[in-house]
C-alpha cells in the first residue's frame, strides 16, 4: 500500500475513534429551532444625549451639564425622570419644538441665557435640536421633565 494510502486511512480510523463516540445520539436528534424574535424586540430605536449650559448658543457655552435618555425599547439612561420624559417626547412625536410651557409656572425677568442640545436619535431618525433660553427657571418650565435635569 503507497505511504499516502496508509496516512489516509490511519486518519480515518483516528477520526472515527476520537469523533464517534461523540456522534451517537446525539446527532441522530435535531436540535431545535431557534425561536423567532417577538414583534417587541423589533423597534426604531431612540438614543439621546442632553446637554445644557450658559451661553447664548452652543458655540459660545460649555456643556455644564449632560445626560442621556433612551426610550426605545424601555425608557433608561441618566435623566432623571425617564420615564416621564419619554413619555412627554412620544406625546409631541418627538419634536422638541412642540412642548410648550406649563401653565402656572412664573419666572424672573432675569437675563442668564441657559442653551440646551439635544444630539442623537428619534424613532430611527437623526436629531440635533438647540434652543436658548432667557433663564434656568424659563428652561425648566417647558415641557414638564425632559429639559429638567
Amino acid at each position: 500500500m503507497p505511504n499516502t494510502a496508509r496516512w489516509a486511512a490511519t486518519l480515518t480510523l483516528a477520526a472515527t475513534a476520537v469523533c464517534g463516540p461523540l456522534g451517537g445520539s446525539a446527532l441522530a436528534t435535531p436540535a431545535p429551532a431557534p425561536a423567532l424574535a417577538p414583534a417587541s424586540y423589533l423597534y426604531a430605536p431612540s438614543a439621546l444625549v442632553l446637554t445644557t449650559g450658559h451661553g447664548q448658543s452652543a458655540d459660545a457655552a460649555t456643556p455644564e451639564r449632560a445626560v442621556t435618555l433612551n426610550c426605545a425599547p424601555t425608557a433608561s439612561g441618566t435623566h432623571p425622570a425617564a420615564v416621564q420624559a419619554c413619555a412627554e417626547l412620544r406625546g409631541v412625536g418627538g419634536d422638541f419644538d412642540a412642548l410648550s410651557v406649563r401653565d402656572g409656572v412664573l419666572c424672573t425677568k432675569q437675563f442668564d441665557p441657559v442653551v440646551v442640545t439635544v444630539a442623537g436619535v428619534w424613532q430611527g431618525k437623526r436629531v440635533t435640536y438647540e434652543r436658548t433660553f432667557a433663564n434656568e427657571c424659563v428652561k425648566n418650565s417647558y415641557g414638564t421633565t425632559v429639559f429638567t435635569f
